[in-house]
């Protein structure tokens, strides 16, 4: 397993997943309620699960629970994106309705920007033994930050991407549907969303809050990805199961969000889990030359944490729900 056929199986099926959710369950753009987000983040850990029992009947026990692991590590490190994504919509004031189509085409750019990260990471470990220290150490480092970094309200109108894109191209200052871009005429006005109308050339392209909601979400995804890839290094070098625990974990991050979008702020300790699981994983790289921690005990390790910060969040919930959403840098 994890030859060329696999992959072009695995491909072919998110790329099946993909279009069934843009081109059927979300050809017309709507609100995602809590139902229908519950429904499909039970659904994406089935098919994980059941990819795992796949896993484990090519490939044995270790293999599989490597996958198991690597899920979860990756599941709940993504939890942190969301808070990010609650920020950026907030910022903007993205529509509810046009949630769900930045989070679909930020997927689509996770599933290569992952791919070309894992493989250079995966190949870098196979080529250079010593970089599993490195990738340890800045675990550990970045584990400890997060640990006792103050929370506090991110401005995104200095983050130097969107800056950066405001300089590159003209932003509207209004939403004209699901489109990312628009084209004027020479007085400036818009004659057709997305593109000129036969026999009206096109003077000036614009771009939407949509647009550049999209492409401050793929950056937050980038920078996350420099914790992510190397945790789930810690776990497993083999690139099929890297790759394939990541993906399912991104795709069920968009059902994720919309099921916990307006309770986040109930998860004020799982920051602190989030930094003991990089910790624990970057001291796992650092000694494995020495000591192999097993994957099971990774697996419990990882799950237990994760389930004790959420249980204590839940115990001392804030009273209120007024606190601004924050942004780990």
């Amino acid at each position: 397993m994890g030859g060329t056929w696999w992959w072009v199986g695995f491909c072919a099926f998110v790329a099946v997943m993909l279009a069934l959710d843009l081109g059927i369950f979300q050809r017309k753009a709507h609100e995602v309620r809590f139902k229908e987000a519950l429904t499909w983040t039970i659904v994406w850990v089935l098919l994980a699960l059941g990819f795992a029992g796949l896993v484990y009947h090519q490939r044995g026990a270790e293999d599989a629970l490597q996958f198991v692991t690597g899920y979860l590590v990756e599941e709940s490190l993504s939890v942190d994106n969301l808070f990010v994504f609650l920020l950026i919509f907030s910022y903007f004031k993205v529509p509810p309705v046009q949630q769900h189509r930045v989070l679909f085409w930020g997927v689509l750019g996770a599933l290569v920007l992952r791919g070309v990260f894992i493989a250079a990471g995966v190949a870098l470990v196979h080529r250079f033994h010593w970089v599993i220290f490195v990738f340890g150490g800045f675990l550990v480092i970045a584990g400890i930050k997060l640990f006792f970094h103050k929370e506090e309200e991110q401005d995104l109108s200095k983050n130097i991407i969107l800056r950066w894109l405001k300089r590159l191209i003209p932003i509207t200052h209004e939403y004209f549907g699901e489109h990312f871009f628009v084209k004027t005429d020479a007085d400036g006005q818009v004659k057709h969303d997305g593109g000129a109308e036969a026999g009206l050339p096109s003077l000036k392209l614009l771009a939407t809050p949509l647009f550049a909601t999209l492409v401050v979400v793929e950056a937050s995804d980038v920078i996350f990805a420099f914790d992510s890839i190397p945790a789930i290094l810690a776990i497993s070098t083999d690139t099929f199961i890297v790759y394939t625990s990541n993906i399912f974990a991104i795709m069920g991050l968009r059902s994720l969000y919309f099921c916990l979008a307006g309770v986040m702020n109930l998860f004020r300790f799982l920051k602190y889990g989030l930094a003991i699981i990089l910790t624990f994983i970057g001291v796992k790289m650092l000694i494995q030359d020495y000591y192999k921690i097993p994957t099971l005990w990774s697996l419990a390790a990882v799950g237990g944490i994760l389930f004790v910060s959420i249980v204590v969040s839940l115990l001392w919930a804030p009273r209120t729900g007024n606190e601004a959403p924050t942004a780990r840098n």
